[in-house]
């Protein structure tokens, strides 16, 4: 089967705004990182993942989820039929906080646009959000994972109309077997959703990031 180019075109452009964003320096976290986290998977996944910030092992490896919650991650993408490399996986904040605290709003308001822009390279059916701050920080809405995880709601990312899901975090989860059985459940889900959602289409803007810095007025 021939390379879809749209795809190649992505997968280029998220390759280029990957290496600009290396060189970030917005916000205090830039001064205690090892190497920003950007992401990693299919450029033009349908299901992507995004989750709160890197932790030690993410910030020394420079790839997200690659711990224990990884490991959980992957087991729970094993269970319905794909694995890393058929999804795109991030995290809200590129950088690790000190100590793995969580984020603040500041950090979380400097690294909005690279996550933004990610979404519209990729242009995912799905972006599943991992935990409260990944779910808090795409909705728009100070609602609480607790209430919302399992509930599918379209709404507006950037240039794009995606549906979000939210889930609970896999590492809330790793030793806490209620909450591991309601994310494998909501997990569950997620191949009906991919089945039925549409890929979205941005409302303009070309898909090489030209001068992305100055586009997004990161500078």
């Amino acid at each position: 089967m021939a390379a879809d180019p749209d795809a190649l075109n992505r997968g280029a452009a998220l390759a280029a705004y990957a290496t600009e964003t290396a060189a970030c320096t917005r916000c205090r976290l830039a001064s205690g990182r090892t190497q920003v986290v950007f992401g990693i998977g299919d450029p033009a996944a349908d299901l992507m993942f995004v989750g709160e910030a890197p932790g030690f092992h993410e910030d020394k490896q420079g790839i997200p989820f690659v711990g224990q919650a990884g490991k959980l991650l992957d087991k729970l993408l094993a269970g319905i039929g794909l694995d890393r490399t058929q999804v795109y996986v991030c995290n809200v904040l590129k950088c690790r906080p000190p100590g793995n605290r969580d984020p603040v709003p500041d950090e979380k308001e400097a690294c909005e646009p690279y996550l933004f822009r990610q979404v519209e390279l990729i242009r995912p059916k799905v972006v599943a959000t991992l935990g409260n701050h990944a779910t808090k920080q795409l909705s728009g809405k100070d609602i609480g994972i607790t209430r919302v995880h399992g509930q599918e709601q379209q709404l507006k990312v950037g240039s794009l109309d995606v549906l979000l899901y939210p889930l609970y975090h896999p590492a809330a989860a790793l030793y806490t077997p209620r909450m591991l059985e309601v994310l494998e459940s909501d997990f569950r889900r997620l191949p009906e959703l991919l089945g039925r959602a549409t890929k979205p289409e941005p409302e303009q803007a070309p898909l090489i990031a030209a001068e992305p810095a100055v586009q997004l007025g990161l500078f």
